[in-house]
């Protein structure tokens, strides 16, 4: 399967599978130590949730997204549900759980870095394979899902395979999980993160390339590598790299990952090659970092000649 075969239309139907999240972002002048009461320069309320985040961006380019998760029944949970739908991202099957709590992130981000610390709650049960069961795939040109819930979700992804075995799944692979190996045959995208790779134990960006291409059904592998760029092959070939683009200032990298995959999945879909696919999400993903948050940032990388 080469990069055009993804191609379907010209406003692609999207759907995402994955956690919603309520951000509580404290911007401080540095990451305290220990013990420090520090003041926060400013405090901002988001929705985030690496799928929804992703999404978010997507939509930014056009494509026609959908979101599936589950979803407390609480003031958070109606707040997400309304910046979502101010996105104009489907949420018509989320699966709403009352008497639970929508899981919290709260992150402090700093000035002096840009980088992000997060502390995160959770106390809502994973979306269920019965839960993705109702919910119909005709119509749908990509499908999207976070490695996460490693059990069920593999058998939404055998379900997805077995109705549509012409529909593209990515999968994102952040952090380990226990069993995550089971994800690893079924999608034809595996995004990677860095993080991923390091605890997993690889340092270099080749080695966990093959790693990964020897025990994975993906025609293609891609692996964010932070300032180095990213790496990326395809079953068959060698594995290339693409160098960084670095802003002129570092503001947020909160979310940083979520646009790359964004970039490489929508390059994808318009059949762009691997290589100008995934350049173009490196530098949107570098753009976003010289930035708060995702508002405009398709739009703002577009008038400066990124994307």
């Amino acid at each position: 399967m080469c990069a055009a075969d993804f191609y379907l239309s010209a406003t692609p139907s999207v759907l995402g599978v994955g956690i919603a999240t309520l951000d509580l972002v404290h911007e401080v002048a540095e990451y305290p130590h220990e013990d420090q009461e520090v003041r926060a320069l400013a405090r901002t309320r988001r929705r985030g949730g690496n799928v929804t985040n992703t999404l978010a961006v997507l939509a930014q380019f056009g494509s026609r997204c959908a979101w599936l998760g589950t979803l407390a029944e609480d003031e958070a949970g109606a707040f997400i549900l309304e910046d979502l739908g101010a996105r104009g991202i489907d949420t018509k099957r989320v699966v709403r759980v009352p008497g639970a709590s929508t899981p919290l992130s709260c992150i402090a981000l700093s000035r002096a870095s840009a980088s992000r610390t997060i502390v995160h709650y959770r106390d809502l049960r994973e979306l269920a394979a019965e839960d993705f069961a109702r919910v119909p795939l005709a119509g749908l040109d990509w499908l999207h899902f976070e490695g996460r819930n490693p059990v069920e979700t593999a058998r939404m992804m055998a379900r997805a395979r077995c109705e549509r075995p012409d529909l593209p799944l990515s999968l994102e692979l952040e952090k380990p999980r226990p069993d995550i190996e089971q994800l690893y045959q079924g999608p034809a995208v595996l995004l990677v993160g860095r993080a991923f790779a390091r605890a997993a134990g690889f340092e270099e960006a080749r080695a966990c390339l093959a790693h990964l291409l020897a025990h994975t059904s993906a025609a293609l592998c891609v692996l964010a590598w932070g300032e180095e760029g990213a790496w990326f092959v395809r079953r068959g070939n060698s594995p290339r790299q693409v160098p960084a683009w670095r802003p002129e200032r570092l503001i947020d990298t909160l979310g940083a990952g979520d646009c790359f995959n964004a970039g490489v999945i929508q390059g994808l879909l318009q059949g762009l090659p691997d290589e100008q696919a995934v350049a173009r999400a490196t530098r949107l993903a570098s753009f976003k970092c010289g930035m708060q948050g995702f508002d405009g940032v398709v739009e703002q990388a577009r008038a400066a000649g990124l994307v």
